[in-house]
């Protein structure tokens, strides 16, 4: 499910929360840190995803990938080149920053799914992220993960 309705822009209290989910925070966590409560930021956070267009059951580097890719944040600077990804992981990339679901990501990126946490792991190693949602920060820093086309969240992550 995708919309040509245009992004909203994010009021500066909105842009801080999203760039704290961008660093890999919890809801949870960005309520100690800010002092507001969890109710709050679970509410900034739905806010969030409806400005960017982002289905509400997706994972956090999918909303990652929304962010970035409608420019609603920034990467932040990676102090190291892009590795060199094979087409496969690059497909793989693509597939984590765009899907939600381990089924999802293993059909999108073309690998059986007993292989795909193996493949995640190598992407994750090759790259230096611990974990997707900073895989896919890095990714768009790096320029490999551009916006993202119509018809590219499908399936679990918009239903």
């Amino acid at each position: 499910m995708t919309t040509n309705a245009p992004i909203t822009p994010l009021n500066p209290t909105r842009q801080r929360v999203a760039q704290h989910l961008m660093n890999g925070l919890s809801p949870r966590d960005i309520a100690t840190q800010t002092g507001l409560t969890d109710h709050t930021i679970r509410q900034y956070v739905r806010d969030i995803r409806a400005s960017v267009h982002c289905p509400p059951r997706c994972k956090p580097p999918v909303l990652a990938h929304f962010l970035l890719a409608a420019q609603q944040v920034t990467p932040p600077p990676t102090g190291q080149p892009a590795p060199d990804l094979s087409p496969e992981q690059r497909l793989l990339l693509h597939a984590v920053a765009e899907h939600s679901t381990p089924r999802d990501i293993a059909l999108a990126a073309k690998i059986a799914p007993a292989d795909l946490r193996s493949a995640h792991d190598e992407l994750l190693d090759k790259t230096g992220a611990v974990d997707a949602t900073q895989l896919v920060t890095l990714a768009h820093a790096w320029g490999l993960l551009g916006n993202r086309t119509t018809g590219t969240v499908e399936s679990g992550a918009s239903r």
